[in-house]
């Protein structure tokens, strides 16, 4: 219990730095208690954190499960058709001008086709992991293209569509949070329940029919809760790519229970990125009299990429 006590602690000192930054109040005027500071802090910055923080652990969950069943340190939501899928359905409700809770249920209904297919070959004799990482690569560049056309044939909605191709938490409110919780909430709780069957999964289904657990049958179960939980978390704050890659490789580090500690290490860096990226906008020159916004997905995917580049050398040695 170590490591998800420690994480707790680092998750909420993360969140309290990041309500801290932005660019409309300092934190002197937080700590003012100024009725307008006051406003600013918990009907804008405080939603922020509190859905990404979510949406972090609805990823790390999605990561950690999906590391598990294919047996690649390197999968994650972006490589197995979840993510885009949930993508395309979070940009096709852009486009009709969704609610917050019509965005989450598109954006499921896009993730589980991303992620049907891999259900499919789950569930087939044998469900060879390998030939699960391979379809969901190519399921996953047919959804992102898809995307790309929506986005080309909507070019005015290319500003709305953008973050959800690279995952920003500007702009989220309370509504989206309600709209968000009971999913993080089922998929942590479901994933941590599963924690069991992850772990035999992981070490191949030899030996998961020798302890008396089927892999037909259980690896569809468990790939349904990273399906969701990517969905909810895409269509909260969009495609915040590899922290599903990174949240797991964390977990494993610290020790732990892998899903408890995953979703508090992908709530933790979201939380991070999203500070750091707010601290290096307000560096920024403001062009054309609007301040920059740097999405917090660009810095998940540059850390997401040298993770992968130093797992992909140490598994080639």
């Amino acid at each position: 219990m170590r490591p998800v006590l420690a994480l707790i602690g680092v998750t909420a000192i993360v969140a309290a730095l990041q309500a801290a930054t932005g660019s409309t109040l300092a934190l002197g005027e937080i700590l003012s208690g100024d009725p307008r500071a006051t406003a600013i802090l918990v009907e804008l910055r405080l939603p922020r954190v509190a859905v990404g923080v979510a949406a972090g652990a609805c990823l790390g969950v999605a990561g950690v499960i999906l590391q598990a069943v294919l047996r690649n340190p390197l999968a994650s939501p972006e490589v197995t058709g979840v993510g885009s899928g949930a993508v395309l359905g979070a940009v096709v409700a852009t486009t009709a001008a969704a609610s917050p809770a019509g965005l989450v249920l598109t954006a499921v209904i896009g993730g589980t086709v991303g992620g049907g297919v891999l259900w499919l070959v789950a569930a087939r004799a044998g469900g060879d992991p390998r030939g699960l990482t391979v379809v969901g690569v190519l399921v996953s560049a047919v959804l992102a293209g898809a995307a790309l056309i929506i986005l080309t044939a909507r070019p005015q909605l290319a500003g709305a569509m953008t973050r959800w191709l690279v995952g920003s938490l500007g702009g989220r409110t309370w509504e989206h949070w309600a709209a968000l919780w009971p999913f993080a909430l089922v998929c942590v709780v479901a994933g941590t329940l599963l924690g069991p069957v992850l772990a035999v999964l992981a070490v191949d289904d030899d030996h998961a029919r020798a302890v008396g657990l089927d892999p037909a049958r259980w690896r569809p179960v468990v790939l349904i809760v990273a399906v969701v939980a990517t969905a909810a978390a895409v269509a909260a704050v969009g495609a915040l790519a590899f922290v599903g890659l990174l949240a797991p490789h964390l977990a494993r580090a610290l020790g732990g229970p892998p899903v408890p500690v995953a979703a508090l290490a992908g709530a933790a860096t979201v939380a991070l990125a999203d500070a750091v990226a707010q601290t290096v906008s307000g560096w920024a020159p403001a062009v054309g009299g609007t301040p920059p916004s740097l999405p917090a997905g660009v810095l998940t995917a540059v850390a997401g990429a040298i993770v992968m580049i130093r797992t992909a050398q140490g598994g080639a040695r």
